[in-house]
């Protein structure tokens, strides 16, 4: 994490070899030396300087997130701050290192013999670690600690790890661990729980954009602040990516770098472009979209480039549309905001949402096309010809209200009037399921029986206890003779398993704690379970196709098919069953004083 310390030579002059060596990227030359220069990790400081006020150091660190935000330099100051003995030689562990003593300047530079960094990526065996294990014993040759910084801790074997425990769990008092990782879950919880954790935060935009200035301003460059705000908003909130990306566009501008240069150095395509083209896509002028892809594909912009702007601005608009608040953001131009804001009053949450699904769609076609350019103008016109579609609300009002002449020429006489009753409803519908095991203890059996005096209970039962593959084959191939409580006679199918007599048996008194009669006949079976359904089903479909709007349906859809009937009142029934209980006399803290 780039820190912002004055330029140590802001008069450069021209670059010549001796300049030349001395040449550091912005990256590590703004490099934190302290706390005080850390941005964006306000909460870490805040409690590092209070344990180190309480000299309650913890004997190891472990610092988590996202690539650039600072783990291994906060642990390098830590180190720093550990072991600063100030300029007189008499300080004492301090979270304001004073840079200027021999043990600061040492770890600074990389070269402190009692702080020890290693790369876990390049060094992830047992062997590696066995080194830090044998050479804790022995105390710091110069400073106040031994300090073990390990970068990247994740990647050690689980061997390694193992072979730490025990000298992580009680190490000696001059020793410390400080480790910094990017992938915070593959670090075994026995060594998380042995740790002090700190979890280093996205820099926010207006924070980098302040930091990002404030290099500037030290090295004497012009920048726009559009181009800052692209350099940010490239970063994901990593410094170290917008210090690099930073210092990339310096060199790349001459004189004043501008937001088109510093667009045209990270590959994207103009953003209001991007809008345009969106806008475009949702009109439905697929000749335009195609025009202006072809145009930004013209002047460098990459096709996976721009489907991803697209579907960054389809989800902007969309979090805009819920939350107007969003539109504040600092990385996004005044024009852009009022497009976006105008934008997400005008389109429906539906269109949005299925545009978001076929971008996905289209950047997976696109990664895997031989031509990225001509996949994505094949999906910019599957777009466009999706757009105008009408959404399932608008397609069921034109269906009662009745299909045009155009539409219904050739296809016979057109439906009648829509119903003034509500028609059952097309859907797939879930079986229901019982909230749990059904199980009884009681000692009387009539009492443990009683609960199940018809079949049904018994199917019930079987679904509560999660058997599919017995409720299958009671609803497929069991056509009951006689029921009683504990007795139950069947006639199978011919596809029927032979044990489902004696299975059926078993699970019951598994599942009642009684035993259960199950027998077969060889006659005299009522329909199964499957046949009775099937056979209500058929009806309701056979009777919901009499209905005029269905019959609209069929007649603009001749392939359609019904795949599951619910009438109003099972509709009705699910609505409330799924709704959230209202509260009643609910206490407001602002009613009272």
């Amino acid at each position: 994490m780039p820190s912002v310390a004055a330029d140590p030579n802001p008069a450069r002059g021209p670059m010549t070899e001796e300049t030349a060596t001395r040449y550091q990227v912005l990256a590590r030359k703004y490099r934190p030396e302290t706390f005080a220069d850390l941005v964006g990790q306000e909460a870490m400081v805040r409690t590092l300087k209070n344990a180190f006020a309480a000299d309650r150091i913890a004997q190891a660190f472990i610092m988590t997130g996202i690539r650039g935000t600072g783990k291994t330099t906060t642990a390098r100051i830590i180190a720093k701050g550990m072991n600063c003995v100030g300029p007189d030689g008499a300080g004492g562990p301090t979270t304001d290192p004073c840079g200027k003593c021999e043990h600061c300047v040492a770890i600074m530079e990389g070269r402190h013999v009692d702080v020890m960094e290693m790369d876990a990526a390049s060094r992830t065996g047992v062997n590696d670690i066995r080194e830090i294990i044998e050479s804790v014993h022995y105390r710091a040759a110069s400073a106040r600690y031994k300090i073990y910084i390990i970068d990247e801790v994740h990647m050690l074997s689980t061997s390694a790890f193992n072979a730490l425990l025990k000298t992580l769990e009680e190490p000696p008092a001059h020793v410390k661990f400080i480790f910094a990782t990017t992938e915070i879950r593959k670090v075994p919880v026995t060594v998380l729980s042995r740790c002090q954790r700190f979890d280093l935060r996205r820099i926010e935009p207006e924070v980098m954009i302040a930091l990002l200035r404030k290099i500037a301003s030290a090295e004497k460059a012009q920048i726009t602040d559009d181009a800052l705000a692209l350099i940010t908003r490239a970063a994901e909130g990593s410094a170290r990516d917008a210090t690099s990306l930073l210092d990339q566009a310096i060199s790349h501008g001459a004189g004043e770098t501008t937001a088109d240069q510093v667009r045209a150095m990270l590959g994207l395509a103009d953003r209001g472009r991007v809008l345009d083209l969106f806008d475009l896509i949702l009109k439905g002028d697929a000749a335009g979209a195609l025009n202006e892809i072809g145009a930004q594909y013209s002047d460098g912009a990459d096709p996976m480039a721009v489907l991803r702007d697209l579907a960054e601005i389809t989800h902007w608009i969309s979090v805009i549309k819920i939350t107007p608040e969003a539109a504040d953001d600092p990385t996004v131009p005044p024009e852009e905001r009022s497009r976006g804001i105008a934008m997400a009053g005008a389109l429906p949450m539906r269109v949005l949402t299925r545009m978001w699904q076929m971008l996905l769609k289209a950047l997976e076609e696109v990664a895997a096309a031989p031509n990225a350019m001509m996949a994505a103008e094949m999906a910019v016109i599957r777009m466009t010809h999706v757009a105008d579609l009408p959404d399932p609300e608008q397609l069921m009002r034109r269906l009662a209200e009745g299909p045009s002449p155009s539409a219904t020429a050739g296809r016979g006489p057109a439906p009648g009037a829509a119903p003034t009753h509500a028609a059952p409803r097309a859907s797939v519908s879930a079986a229901p399921t019982a909230s749990g095991a059904a199980t009884a203890r009681a000692l009387d059996t009539d009492v443990a029986l009683a609960r199940y005096a018809s079949f049904p209970a018994v199917v019930e039962l079987i679904r509560a206890n999660r058997d599919v593959k017995l409720l299958i084959e009671v609803e497929n191939h069991l056509r009951l003779v006689r029921y009683t409580p504990g007795r139950i006679e069947f006639e199978p199918t011919q596809e029927a398993p032979r044990d489902l007599a004696a299975t059926l048996s078993a699970r019951l008194q598994s599942w009642t704690g009684v035993r259960w009669g199950v027998s077969v006949v060889s006659e005299g079976g009522a329909p199964t379970i499957a046949e009775t359904r099937d056979a209500k089903e058929t009806a309701a479909k056979e009777k919901a196709r009499e209905n005029p709007l269905v019959q609209a349906v069929f007649a603009a859809f001749p392939k359609a098919h019904i795949t599951a009937i619910r009438t109003p009142d099972e509709v009705q029934a699910e609505v409330q069953a799924e709704a959230l209980p209202e509260v009643e006399d609910e206490w407001d803290p602002f009613e009272e004083g």
